[in-house]
């Protein structure tokens, strides 16, 4: 099995089979490593202790929310908590109906199963999911045409745990069929401080604390790029100082600048995004095929990677009529509002 890792920000390109490698490696292996997300934590530990409990398989349980945010660690999570096994893969891998009953069929009673980007299967696909989920079981065709025959089998309970960055392209018998749904939000700084502080303990770095809030400042309220960074930091570190060299503030600001990552967390892409609605289209409003087409990138890119944290720092809105910069983005980027009359223009 395999699944499709999507965009998340800075350094995303950058991310090959070794830094996938080191990205597993960081992750936490149950809920008392796992830093963030309380109050998702805490229901989550009530659920898992009652079902084993009970003897029985967790409830189905959707994570929704950005990228990189922790959707994917948290079902190893919940598997190594539940102490069975965990069979990973994604909704554009399941491109057939026959894909799904195959993995369904051969799954081991209790077991974790684990669909990322779930919203991309199919409506052929999901209807094989429904009774599987409902009633533990599989209806698969024998035969064609007149001859042929619908066989229903029993499946052993197992546990659905599906991850989406875009929960409203869910179909509402899918998402009903959800025992629990949880939307993981951005982390406070505080929290990427610790989670940084734990990943330079794994990783072998020395991290002082104000290397760890320069890092955290500019990591986008997401622990992925958090990790990611920090594993540039160290690359820049110890090239310059020596392998094992401690990583201090001076070291870590002068790499995150050299990584292009302002003190907002916004990259090259961000700041492209915002100065062409800015300057190009006066702040808006533009609509999203138009801004695509100006900053030549992907629609998608744009709106599940780059303005989703636009908008949660204020910077951005999505409005009827298209994306608006807000005054907080002008005060920032320092682009007054054109007056049309050429009286000395001013920030709104």
């Amino acid at each position: 099995m395999s699944f499709a890792r999507e965009q998340d920000g800075p350094l995303a390109a950058a991310a090959g089979p070794g830094e996938i490698a080191q990205e597993v490696r960081l992750r936490p292996k149950n809920l008392e490593e796992m830093i963030g997300q309380d109050r998702l934590r805490e229901n989550l530990a009530v659920f898992i202790l009652a079902a084993r409990q009970r003897g029985e398989a967790l409830d189905h349980v959707l994570f929704h929310g950005p990228p990189g945010l922790g959707k994917t660690s948290l079902a190893h999570v919940v598997a190594n908590e539940m102490d069975v096994p965990i069979r990973v893969t994604s909704g554009p891998v399941i491109e057939r109906p026959g894909d799904l009953a195959a993995l369904l069929s051969n799954l081991q009673p209790d077991e974790v199963l684990f669909i990322d980007e779930i919203h991309r299967l199919s409506a052929a696909v999901e209807e094989i999911l429904y009774p599987a989920m409902e009633d533990f079981q599989l209806d698969i065709m024998i035969g064609q045409g007149a001859g042929a025959q619908s066989v229903r089998l029993e499946l052993p309970r197992f546990t659905l745990i599906g991850a989406t960055t875009r929960a409203g392209l869910l179909t509402s018998p899918l998402r009903d069929r959800f025992g629990w749904s949880a939307r993981l939000e951005y982390y406070p700084a505080a929290d990427l401080q610790r989670i940084l502080e734990r990943s330079a303990r794994v990783l072998g770095a020395e991290l002082t604390p104000d290397a760890q809030s320069e890092i955290a400042s500019r990591s986008r309220g997401t622990p992925r790029i958090a990790n990611r960074l920090l594993r540039r930091v160290r690359d820049f570190a110890d090239a310059k100082q020596g392998p094992g060299s401690p990583i201090d503030q001076v070291c870590a600001r002068y790499a995150l600048e050299r990584l292009d990552v302002d003190d907002a967390g916004f990259d090259g892409l961000d700041r492209l995004l915002m100065m062409t609605l800015l300057e190009k289209f006066d702040g808006g409003p533009v609509g999203i095929e138009t801004l695509s087409a100006a900053v030549g990138e992907d629609r998608g890119t744009l709106e599940d990677v780059v303005e989703p944290y636009l908008i949660h720092q204020g910077f951005l809105n999505r409005t009827p009529r298209g994306r608006v910069a807000t005054r907080i983005a002008r005060e920032y980027f320092g682009v007054p509002v054109r007056d049309p009359n050429g009286k000395q223009p001013k920030l709104l």
